[in-house]
């Protein structure tokens, strides 16, 4: 360690999945994801709509709820394994809608008032992907998303694409090592990706054109038995880095310095995303263990 130990900050829960939204069941997703296991729910994507509603997804059950502290209501169900979500451009075709990055169908989009999902990008030049993960939307429009599948240190083949607003298609990375949360800097200059499997956060350089040159690893987080997962950039450039591995989330400053840490293994050991709200200070976190948000106060300096 290089640096000062982090700081601590206290997490707490905003919200619980309801019994009655909780069925537990082997699925063909928990067989290969979760051991076999019967599980009930395991939360991801978190991000608030247009209208400034917070909803996260559901994987294993193809579920999309808005959430409130005293009330989860079900806004999508269907046939397939959302994992990423984020809000859509603010104009053009997907104005308005949530996009989802889904495991078996690709890039979809979400009517947030109807519940409809649509098909965005199923295929690359009729290839299907390997299984989407998340995604992040920039100022033009552009959505960069990742295509993790289950690479990892086996095989280092996971992609990162971008899809600008005219159907251009950008393949950015192609190796991988389990590519699966992704964020940029307030500028929307540099792309941060989460290599799971390896325990690293690679950062790069955005360019108009395809090309990347000098990917570098911005973070490499304590090994275990799952690295780095969904992130988030506050308004002082900070990336948060949800780490299931361990149970905790890590701050880091613009640098790779780590800044805090929020324990929280005392609701369950796999955060797996988060975001923050729409006051910028409030990050929220969904804790797949458990089927629970929860949530922290994030000092503004």
């Amino acid at each position: 360690m290089w640096f000062s130990p982090p700081r601590p900050l206290p997490v707490r829960t905003f919200a619980r999945l309801p019994e009655a939204h909780r069925r537990p069941r082997r699925t063909a997703w928990s067989d290969a994801n979760r051991g076999g296991a019967a599980i009930d729910s395991f939360l991801e994507g978190p991000c608030f709509d247009a209208a400034g509603h917070f909803l996260v997804t559901d994987i294993p059950n193809g579920r999309i709820f808005r959430v409130g502290p005293q009330a989860w209501d079900l806004v999508a169900e269907y046939e397939g394994w959302p994992n990423g979500m984020a809000r859509g451009p603010a104009q053009g075709a997907h104005a308005g809608a949530l996009l989802i990055t889904d495991y078996r169908h690709g890039l979809l989009s979400l009517d947030p008032a109807t519940g409809a999902v649509a098909p965005v990008l199923e295929t690359v030049l009729s290839e299907g992907f390997r299984g989407l993960n998340d995604l992040v939307v920039d100022a033009a429009g552009a959505i960069l998303f990742t295509d993790q599948g289950q690479t990892g240190l086996q095989d280092p083949s996971g992609r990162v694409f971008r899809l600008w607003p005219d159907g251009r298609l950008d393949r950015l990375i192609g190796n991988g090592p389990s590519p699966n949360g992704i964020a940029l800097n307030r500028a929307g200059t540099h792309c941060y990706v989460a290599m799971t499997r390896s325990c690293e956060v690679w950062r790069f350089a955005l360019r108009p054109d395809a090309q990347v040159g000098k990917a570098n690893c911005f973070a490499r987080l304590p090994p275990g038995t799952s690295g780095p997962d969904g992130m988030a950039v506050d308004a002082k450039d900070r990336l948060f880095i949800a780490n299931p591995g361990h149970g905790q989330v890590w701050g880091l400053d613009a640098h790779g310095q780590v800044l805090f840490q929020l324990d929280c293994t005392g609701h369950g050991r796999m955060p797996t995303n988060c975001c923050f709200a729409p006051d910028g200070t409030t990050l929220l976190i969904t804790e797949s263990e458990s089927g629970q948000v929860l949530a922290a106060e994030i000092p503004p300096g």
